[in-house]
Order: structure tokens, then sequence, then C-alpha cells
């Protein structure tokens, strides 16, 4: 074996402003096909009759089971912090997808 250390690749990300301030959405409805996973992100108003998805992304499997495992990492770590978030119940609709 070599006595060469390799490098570890760096990754230098971008932030435009616009996507840093972030979109709300409390309503995620995920889809799939055999190669991709869609999360679309949505903001539902009290009481409209009608939403808009406002963010979709879309992933592959393997991505999408990777960011799964990053979010329940960041939100048991979140957990022992705040204490047990209570789970939502899960609202049904009219969309072929699962609503979140």
């Amino acid at each position: 074996m070599s006595e060469t250390k390799k490098k570890e690749a760096s990754l230098e990300i971008q932030l435009d402003d616009a996507v840093a301030q972030g979109t709300y959405a409390n309503l995620m409805v995920v889809n799939h096909s055999e190669s991709e996973i869609l999360l679309d992100f949505v903001f539902v108003q009290p009481h409209a009759p009608r939403a808009k998805v406002s963010s979709r992304i879309v992933a592959s499997p393997r991505q999408a089971k990777r960011f799964m495992q990053a979010l329940q990492d960041s939100l048991a770590r979140y957990e022992e912090v705040f204490g047990p978030i209570d789970r939502p119940v899960a609202v049904s609709g009219k969309n072929q997808g699962t609503n979140h």
C-alpha cells in the first residue's frame, strides 16, 4: 500500500440569496417511479380550497435513502435537546402520492 495519503475531494457549495431565504412548507407529497423519488413541498393556507407546490426535489432512490438517514439522524439529535416531536395525523387527499 502506498505511503501517500489520498486527499479528500472538497466541494464548494454556493447558495444564492433567493434560495438562502428558504421556502416554507407544511405539507409534503412523495411520489416515485422506478428511477426517481419526487418530493413536492406545499404551503397549505388554513381554510383555502387549493394549494400550490412551492418546491420540487427530484432525487435518485439511493440519494433519497441517504437524505432520509440524514434527516432521521438530525431529528434524533433535535429530540435529545428539545424533547419528542408528536407524530402528526396523516393528511389524505386526491393525490396518488403519499401526503405528509
